[in-house]
């Protein structure tokens, strides 16, 4: 259940991480192996040894590949965002849990951007550029194409102040 005016991102963001993920595995994986490899190579390690690093890379592969695809729904069902009059409220965290605020005064410029996978699911990151030094790019990704347009115009100053 979330707090009042909290929204919660788009379901659609945790089939993207859990690709992320499974990219990040695979490359872990394959780095993992070759250092194995090359490593078992260069010591003239027995057939017995290297089938044990290579049953061990097989466990690490797999544990690592199960987490990375189970941690997104954990970390989506811990994640929201507020857009209210004060300005833009983050909260997310499953074990450290972190709130961001960004007020309205502090908003410099905002964008909205898409990686290759983020746009094959109709997805986008919303990017604060705020005043100051800590936080001074906040992003918010998960979010339909549609809300992150519309939360980046209501960020944006409509009175013509400057935010700095």
């Amino acid at each position: 259940m979330l707090p009042d005016g909290f929204e919660r991102l788009d379901p659609r963001y945790v089939h993207v991480q859990q690709i992320a993920g499974l990219i990040t595995a695979g490359i872990v994986a394959a780095v993992a192996l070759l250092g194995l490899g090359s490593l078992g190579l260069a010591a003239g390690v027995s057939w017995m040894v290297a089938g044990f690093g290579v049953g061990a890379w097989l466990a690490g592969s797999a544990l690592l590949a199960w987490w990375l695809w189970i941690w997104p729904r954990r970390a989506y069902a811990h994640a929201s965002y507020r857009l209210d009059p004060e300005g833009l409220e983050i909260r997310r965290g499953v074990v450290w849990r972190r709130v961001i605020n960004v007020p309205h005064t502090r908003v410099q410029h905002t964008d909205v951007s898409q990686g290759p996978i983020e746009r094959s699911h109709g997805l986008s990151t919303l990017i604060v550029h705020t005043a100051g030094t800590e936080h001074a790019q906040v992003a918010l990704p998960g979010l339909s194409r549609e809300v992150a347009l519309a939360l980046r115009d209501q960020l944006l100053p409509r009175d013509g102040r400057d935010a700095v």
